[in-house]
């Protein structure tokens, strides 16, 4: 039995578990804290005392919701020089009211597995197989596996994993292609780059609810890059888009179910704002689409404010699956501000399209872009839209502030991940998973996984880039190479 008693943050109250191996569920009660606008309820903690990691710590969430089910996935216990103790998962089934949570198996060694640590977290669902998926980083030393975990029980219990590549590999994502009326229905896709052949990116097939993976296949044309996230479109293509290392977004696609990949085409360049306080962070997309197939992809980027003296969210919507319309800026705030916004999880309602759909966006920010990394107030912010991004909603504070130095450290910087995730339920609130942190008790640290509890309102508004101190064209800022990061 594992109790959160000895973790949970002195501002939460008491959740109560129910005694269940470390492998299975425990189910979240109670315990929530009220930061800024909205109450938040912790789905996860910390379990492990290997002495590798800085414990008690979680970060890098993904989620993914289909019907009522939202599961979510992250990294447990993280490690300064790469990865984590292992992977946790934490379930609802009754759209977001409670929560259910755990460790996968036959990963790390604290799992019963063979493999140091585990890294890169990402959720699917194949509703022809009824299964759930979970794609994850295994390492040892320089060899870093992709594999992927299944549930077919609603996301409440999880296999060992299959492994779907071996080598030196990077930054795996997952999508699975769920409408009925696609000729590939039931496809799922994997996603990672190659570290060892300068981050050149793969794609490999399942067509059985991820028990076996096809060949490794690359994109044509010139490839390098991370981050990629694929995302399926209702006639069964599939598009990817993510961060090359030239400092643009570009994408690639598939319309044949993943028999092969054709060349990438531009998205956007990157004018991006390296955040300070030395916050591990990098512009890495966050995609979606929508009912009609149009994509959003949205990342931390400068070039509306003049001088780039910190980030505002953009968001590109594609025009048709090789083109893409100019960025656009999410209205947080003013360009004026001195906010720095970054590390942006995107999530539109699948059941919505064009001037309808609806879209939630949480984000990470500093108040104050020019700080340092003792000064440096850390929040996480939510905003939407109900018209495909036309007006937004005001922004909402959802957890912070937080010091630097209640986050884990690593090779890369302080840590709350790489990328993060909202989704949204049909016609429904908006669930991002969220790593909040409190002051440490000493030396323990205290980052675990929360949800609002009920979710998030998507409102939409009638805040406009133009009204909130934009130009009406853009004051571009020089493009910048970032700095790949890696499962390290």
């Amino acid at each position: 039995m594992h109790s959160l008693r000895s973790v949970m943050p002195a501002r939460v109250s008491r959740i109560i578990s129910l005694a269940a191996p470390a492998a299975v569920a425990l189910a979240l009660l109670a315990g929530t804290t009220a930061y800024a606008n909205v109450t938040v309820t912790q789905v996860s903690h910390d379990i492990y005392a290997d002495a590798q990691a800085q414990h008690n710590t979680e970060v890098e969430p993904d989620t993914f919701a289909f019907g009522a089910t939202i599961v979510s996935a992250f990294q447990v216990g993280r490690v300064f020089g790469g990865g984590s103790s292992n992977i946790g998962w934490a379930t609802s089934t009754d759209g977001g009211a409670t929560w259910t949570h755990g460790y996968l198996p036959g990963i790390t060694t604290n799992g019963g597995g063979s493999f140091g640590q585990a890294s890169d977290a990402s959720v699917a669902y194949d509703a022809r197989h009824n299964v759930w998926l979970i794609s994850s980083l295994g390492i040892s030393g320089s060899s870093v596996a992709v594999l992927t975990s299944r549930s077919t029980d609603g996301g409440l219990t999880w296999s060992n994993p299959v492994t779907t590549a071996t080598g030196s590999n990077d930054k795996n994502w997952i999508v699975c292609d769920d409408t009925t009326a696609s000729p590939h229905y039931g496809n799922c896709y994997a996603e990672y780059d190659i570290t060892s052949s300068g981050d050149s990116m793969r794609m490999r097939t399942s067509a059985d609810g991820g028990a076996s993976w096809g060949a490794a296949l690359a994109p044509g044309g010139s490839h390098t890059g991370l981050g990629g996230q694929p995302v399926v479109l209702p006639n069964g293509d599939v598009l990817v888009p993510y961060e090359s290392l030239a400092g643009t977004i570009r994408s690639f696609r598939t319309t044949n179910g993943g028999a092969s990949w054709n060349s990438t085409v531009l998205v956007s360049s990157i004018s991006h704002h390296t955040v300070a306080g030395s916050l591990r962070e990098s512009p890495l997309p966050s995609a979606e689409a929508d009912a009609a197939g149009t994509v959003y992809v949205a990342w931390a980027d400068c070039r509306f404010r003049s001088g780039c003296p910190s980030n505002d969210i953009i968001i590109a919507k594609s025009t048709s699956e090789t083109t893409w319309a100019a960025p656009t800026r999410v209205p947080i705030d003013a360009t004026s501000s001195t906010v720095d916004h970054f590390v942006p999880g995107l999530a539109v309602d699948r059941s919505t399209s064009g001037a309808g759909a609806r879209i939630g966006l949480t984000y990470y920010y500093y108040p104050t872009a020019s700080c340092s990394a003792s000064t440096c107030q850390l929040d996480v912010g939510f905003i939407s839209s109900v018209n495909g991004g036309a007006s937004w909603s005001a922004a909402t504070q959802l957890a912070g502030p937080m010091t630097l130095s209640w986050l884990p450290n690593t090779s890369e910087g302080r840590m709350f991940g790489d990328y993060i995730s909202t989704s949204v339920l049909a016609g429904g609130n908006a669930y991002p998973i969220i790593a909040v942190s409190n002051a440490p008790t000493g030396s323990t640290f205290d980052q675990a996984m929360y949800a609002p509890s009920g979710g998030l309102a998507v409102t939409g508004g009638t805040h406009t880039a133009a009204a909130s101190g934009s130009a009406a064209a853009p004051r571009i800022a020089p493009a910048t190479t970032p700095t790949p990061l890696t499962a390290r």
